[in-house]
């Protein structure tokens, strides 16, 4: 059982916090490319606990200050974005993207004192659609951005949906990589026996109780869920989690399944997740199907929005919510339509998730075998983060970003008693046209 003090570890991500710091030495997703327009107004952004301004320049760069002007902690937020920078509201200090003061209008002569000083601002790349920022202390020597398919792959046909949770950033998490639950609150309702024998849902409707395999990568872990298939095969179910908050989530098969969700910390108490699904459009699911070809209703992700406000997170708040009960419809349940009688799978995974309290006790838990893949990630992650803290070093992934081009989720099915990370490389040698060494890198 986890203890209270490392409860408080794992959750806990403001400054100085053993979480926090150690997620800080990798880059995350800030916000939409989209979202900023060259000159456009500042956007008030959270993350970390720390309260933010995002903006785009008159050349297209985007920047991430602090939300505070260095000269009497006016925000930038109503400040003016004109002309290569950022000029505060209050005396007309003005800032560019990597916080030079480039003028300080109010002053006879700007050469003396002020002359120099710099906003604190966080280095930014951009890359398929998003900003992301490193928040480390090397500003001047950051890592790579991690080679995660669905990030790095080229290609337009990308899906890129946001949704804000109000809880903290791990037990949201800990839903992607907690498998077994696939069968009860998303598709509990579902009649397997009428699913399509090709359907790689089908076994995790009808077998609810899986073999949990799990391994320590590199990257981070990654689990398979193992259940009988037809005579003489078996189902897998892979997921991988890739430091400090990435997992490549099982939403088709194996082979042509390339997406991710990014659990980004805004605070102790809220995230935001980032959706980012690369598969091809023929390959995407749309819809859960009989075999007769009848839509399993109460599946599709539902992307009703709150409308958007300047607030600190006033961005992707679902409009179904704790304040509404997720629209729950007790009759649907009741019936057997639906096994929570909330409608889609993101939804209802947000109703669970922030249910359990802004931020969950698990000092209350009572985990078991299914819960392996929950209990190794978050050994690894606390370990990780202690062995920064007391010696600076940071898993191999950090320097080695290429080490999680091959972390993928999915299903597929092997003939029985096939080593399931042997079958995990040969079922990736086709879609990537090489075998990735998985199992030579698993510890």
């Amino acid at each position: 059982m986890i203890t209270a003090e490392e409860n408080e570890q794992l959750t806990r991500i403001g400054p100085g916090t053993l979480m926090g710091e150690f997620i800080r030495q990798f880059w995350m997703p800030a916000c939409l490319s989209s979202e900023l327009k060259a000159d456009g107004d500042p956007m008030r952004l959270m993350l970390m606990g720390e309260k933010l301004i995002a903006f785009r320049d008159s050349d297209g760069n985007a920047g991430i200050l602090d939300h505070r002007c260095p000269h009497r902690c006016a925000s930038f937020f109503f400040g003016r974005n004109e002309e290569g920078g950022i000029r505060c509201a209050y005396h007309g200090w003005k800032f560019d993207v990597e916080g030079n003061c480039l003028d300080q209008p109010n002053l006879p002569d700007k050469t003396r004192f002020p002359a120099g000083i710099k906003a604190k601002a966080y280095r930014v790349q951009e890359r398929a659609g998003i900003v992301f920022i490193y928040m480390g202390k090397e500003q001047e020597n950051p890592p790579q951005l991690p080679d995660i398919e669905a990030i790095m792959g080229q290609g337009d046909d990308r899906n890129i949906a946001l949704t804000q949770r109000e809880c903290n950033w791990l037990q949201a998490l800990e839903g992607d990589i907690d498998t077994s639950h696939l069968g009860f609150l998303h598709v509990g309702g579902v009649d397997g026996d009428r699913l399509d024998l090709n359907d790689p849902e089908r076994f995790t409707v009808t077998e609810k109780a899986p073999k949990i395999n799990v391994s320590v990568m590199p990257f981070g872990t990654m689990y398979s869920a193992q259940r009988d298939a037809f005579e003489g095969e078996e189902h897998h179910r892979f997921a991988c989690f890739i430091f400090p908050f990435w997992v490549t989530y099982p939403s088709n098969r194996l082979e042509s399944n390339v997406s991710v969700n990014a659990w980004v910390p805004i605070d102790d108490e809220n995230c935001m997740i980032f959706n980012i699904d690369l598969t091809r459009a023929e390959g995407r699911q749309k819809a859960m199907r009989y075999a007769d070809g009848e839509i399993i209703p109460g599946l599709a992700r539902p992307l009703d929005y709150l409308p958007r406000t300047t607030d600190w997170q006033g961005r992707f708040r679902s409009a179904k919510n704790w304040g509404n009960d997720y629209d729950i419809d007790r009759e649907w349940q009741r019936s057997g339509g639906s096994y929570t009688g909330i409608v889609g799978v993101p939804l209802q995974d947000q109703a669970i998730q922030e249910s359990m309290d802004k931020i969950v006790d698990r000092t209350m838990e009572h985990l078991a075998s299914s819960d392996r893949m929950v209990i190794v990630t978050r050994k690894e992650l606390l370990d990780a983060a202690k062995a920064f803290a007391a010696e600076g070093t940071l898993p191999r992934v950090v320097a080695e970003p290429e080490l999680c081009r091959d972390a993928r989720g999915g299903d597929m099915i092997v003939p029985y008693g096939t080593d399931w990370l042997e079958g995990y490389e040969e079922r990736m040698a086709i879609a990537k046209g090489y075998k990735p060494k998985i199992r030579d890198a698993a510890e």
